[in-house]
């Protein structure tokens, strides 16, 4: 997307303002003068203006670039099909660096200078810590598509919503009865030292310990660290698994030297596949993948029973059976995260015509109108699968998907139900004020 004068980007749909007004007058019959085009396009074919506070550059741009991707798709296909209220959709993107301080800025900018009705898409969790409380003094609604826990715990505000993407709270809770039964009972943890990687830290002991395993040890690596060999000699020699979650542009250089550190006598794997997201799985010197297990949300790799929703969904954000970008093998997806761009887009669409939005005075209905959502079927607007939604939380919770690398792939060989990751509130939003 290129940046215009403003340095903003602009996703348009198919439905221009002058087809609209066009429309609008032949049917009724009107010849429109000056004064009523300005009026009939402010009412009803003004687009809705979508903030996208995207990670282009830092730790996170691998991730933005593809949720980028998938942005401008899921808004091509909600603008062919006629917008939000018949009003299309108009993204204006901001890099916020993947920087705390900067994404705080990038939100006040969105609300003061390009006016947006809402801002939405951030994904690495001390992002979103950093730059909710902007969005809660400002009062403009900020739809994250992040994992942690951080929605779900309260401990924001009111005006942050996670309803296209489940958290690593219901995450770990989901998968740990089948670590515990099928990969080892001894785990040593190895994960970033900030928000996402605390929440591994806090809640996979408990959720283990309820399935008569245990951690043993657990290891935080800062998130800018491009080397990790002299960590690894921590690893107790007692352990059985091998519990990793990195992020960043290094984690191709975390599971090589992982490797390189064990050769061909390792502990079982489990990973969640953010420690793998846009690296080619066949990449040299990962072969010691083979046979162990990834967390994903939604699949990489094509598998045999994916539904007729979730091929409609592949094709549309472009990527292939193996999960690259179509005509290059090499730009390697972050499927199992860039779904809940897709699927909270389709959750702002329902709630804003739920709440008969029609502009930023209207951001208190269109609060609860999200807080009123309880569910979501899949299907062509929510292809990775069904959903419960708690509006006093914020937070959606879905099935979960654990796969086995084998031949250069990934496979299925698990999905969680809904209920398994469901958890306890911790709070209620919508006690706070307005």
């Amino acid at each position: 997307m290129a940046g215009n004068r403003d340095s903003k980007s602009l996703l348009n749909g198919t439905l221009s303002r002058r087809a609209a007004l066009k429309g609008f007058g032949a049917a009724a019959g009107l010849a429109l003068a000056p004064g009523y085009v300005r009026y009939a396009q402010a009412q009803s074919s003004a687009p809705i203006k979508i903030g996208f506070q995207a990670h282009r550059t830092g730790i996170g741009a691998a991730y933005g670039r593809w949720y980028e991707k998938t942005t401008t798709a899921a808004v091509k296909a909600i603008n062919d099909a006629g917008g939000i209220g018949g009003r299309p959709i108009e993204i204006v993107v901001e890099d916020d660096g993947t920087d705390p301080k900067r994404g705080a800025e990038v939100v006040g900018k969105f609300a003061t200078q390009h006016k947006t009705d809402i801002v939405y898409g951030t994904l690495f969790s001390h992002v979103v810590i950093g730059s909710a409380p902007t969005a809660g003094e400002l009062k403009i609604p900020y739809y994250v598509v992040s994992e942690g826990h951080h929605v779900a715990s309260t401990k924001l505000n009111r005006y942050v919503f996670q309803p296209g993407i489940t958290d690593v709270k219901s995450q770990i809770q989901a998968m740990a009865p089948w670590v515990a039964s099928n990969v080892g009972k001894k785990v040593t943890m190895i994960f970033p030292d900030f928000a996402f990687g605390h929440d591994h830290r806090d809640y996979l002991p408990p959720a283990l310990k309820a399935q008569g395993a245990e951690v043993i040890a657990q290891i935080a690596i800062p998130p800018t660290e491009s080397s990790f060999t002299k960590y690894f000699p921590q690893i107790p020699a007692e352990t059985e698994v091998i519990y990793h979650v990195m992020v960043g542009p290094a984690v191709l250089t975390f599971v090589k030297e992982l490797g390189e550190f064990y050769g061909s006598n390792r502990p079982q794997l489990f990973g969640f596949i953010d420690s793998l997201e846009a690296v080619d799985i066949n990449s040299p010197g990962l072969e010691f993948l083979d046979g162990s297990h990834f967390w994903e949300g939604s699949p990489r790799y094509a598998q045999e029973n994916d539904s007729e929703a979730q091929k409609a969904y592949r094709a549309a954000v472009g990527i292939d059976d193996n999960g690259a970008a179509v005509g290059d093998p090499k730009d390697v997806s972050t499927a199992a995260h860039m779904f809940g761009c897709w699927e909270t887009l389709y959750v702002i669409k329902k709630a804003m015509e739920d709440a008969g939005y029609k502009g930023p005075e209207d951001r208190a209905k269109l609060v609860e109108a999200t807080e009123a959502l309880t569910k979501f079927d899949e299907g062509p607007e929510h292809p990775q699968g069904d959903k419960i939604f708690n509006g006093k939380i914020h937070q959606c919770f879905g099935h979960q998907n654990i796969s086995k690398v084998e031949g250069g792939k990934l496979k299925v060989v698990h999905r969680t139900s809904i209920e398994e990751g469901l958890y306890e509130p911790e709070g209620d939003y919508t006690t706070m004020p307005l």
